[in-house]
């Protein structure tokens, strides 16, 4: 199996501080995840200054500005960027970042950035999706909210990209009895491409489980501190969490094997301990006739394999043997 690629979504939880992102870089290597991905946008072209919060919003942050203006508090300069994708490649990280706007997805790809992360709420957006698509780059797409028609028209215009899909439940943080789990088998089979899960629930069961049902990408929001002022701090996780959920996928990962069923390296050595041969289960003479009544099954299977057991029954002893001996 293709090893699980890991993304640790920071997001905007830097609080639009460079030094937080930096630090969030430093954590996401200590955790083992293969990424750590971004929100590159500039507020005035993602959002009208009139526009309402989404209700977890509120619940985060309160309700006395507008979108615009949480947003605009949350943003990373051009600059900043740039900084943070040097600073990744000195960490040994790859840097990713989802672009918000035309403008931005311009940007990212003259940073040399490999792969385009797109969001949830892009996937009707015909423009930039046109606009990704002339890049010809490898892509995440998350389905959030779509339906397979709307997953099929995107996929038709990023017709020059190779696409990984995400299934994903729009809504921070997400209940357990809406993440619909199987609806990435659906998808899978639906469009015969990779798939995986982008995490909005609290807590790390739900990534491990997604890639026990074949997720190629996990990517799941984390935080420096869930008691942050911010919109997605309280659907993340803390370092130490992120830690831990990439080292359970790992462990799940080693765990699917090659699909053959035969005995493991590791199980080998057991096997003369665990099964059984035929011994006599009292004195036998030679020349008695082997019964059900002098014989029977026990530890070590370093004898005659009781599959053979039809074949010995009803023959003769060729020598004397004592009770438990191996025939």
């Amino acid at each position: 199996m293709q090893k699980v690629f890991i993304i640790a979504e920071a997001g905007v939880n830097h609080n639009g501080s460079l030094e937080l992102a930096k630090l969030m870089v430093d954590k996401s290597v200590e955790a083992g995840v293969d990424c750590i991905k971004f929100q590159t946008f500039k507020s005035e072209n993602l959002v009208n200054k009139e526009a309402k919060k989404a209700e977890y919003q509120i619940n985060n942050t309160g309700s006395n500005d507008s979108q615009y203006s949480m947003l605009k508090k949350l943003e990373l300069s051009y600059s900043d960027f740039s900084e943070l994708k040097s600073y990744c490649d000195e960490k040994g990280i790859m840097f990713l970042s989802t672009p918000f706007d035309l403008e931005s997805i311009d940007f990212l790809a003259d940073l040399g950035m490999k792969i385009f992360k797109v969001p949830s709420g892009e996937i009707t957006n015909l423009p930039y999706l046109r606009k990704i698509n002339s890049y010809k780059k490898e892509v995440i797409l998350s389905t959030g909210m779509a339906n397979l028609e709307e997953i099929q028209d995107a996929l038709n215009i990023l017709k020059d990209c190779k696409v990984t899909l995400l299934h994903c439940t729009t809504e921070y943080p997400c209940p357990y009895d809406s993440v619909n789990m199987n609806a990435m088998l659906t998808i899978r089979e639906k469009f015969n491409l990779p798939v995986g899960y982008s995490d909005h629930t609290q807590g790390m069961e739900i990534p491990v489980m997604a890639v026990s049902m074949g997720a190629k990408v996990i990517e799941k929001h984390f935080t420096l501190d869930k008691t942050m002022e911010g919109p997605d701090h309280k659907a993340s996780l803390e370092p130490d969490e992120l830690k831990k959920m990439v080292s359970s996928i790992r462990k799940v990962e080693k765990a699917f094997g090659t699909g053959e069923k035969a005995p493991q390296e590791a199980e080998k050595k057991n096997i003369e301990i665990a099964r059984k041969s035929i011994v006599a289960k009292c004195d036998i003479r030679k020349g008695e006739i082997f019964t059900e009544q002098n014989l029977t099954c026990k530890r070590p299977a370093s004898g005659i394999s009781p599959m053979k057991w039809d074949e010995i029954i009803g023959t003769p002893s060729k020598k004397d043997y004592t009770e438990d001996e191996l025939i």
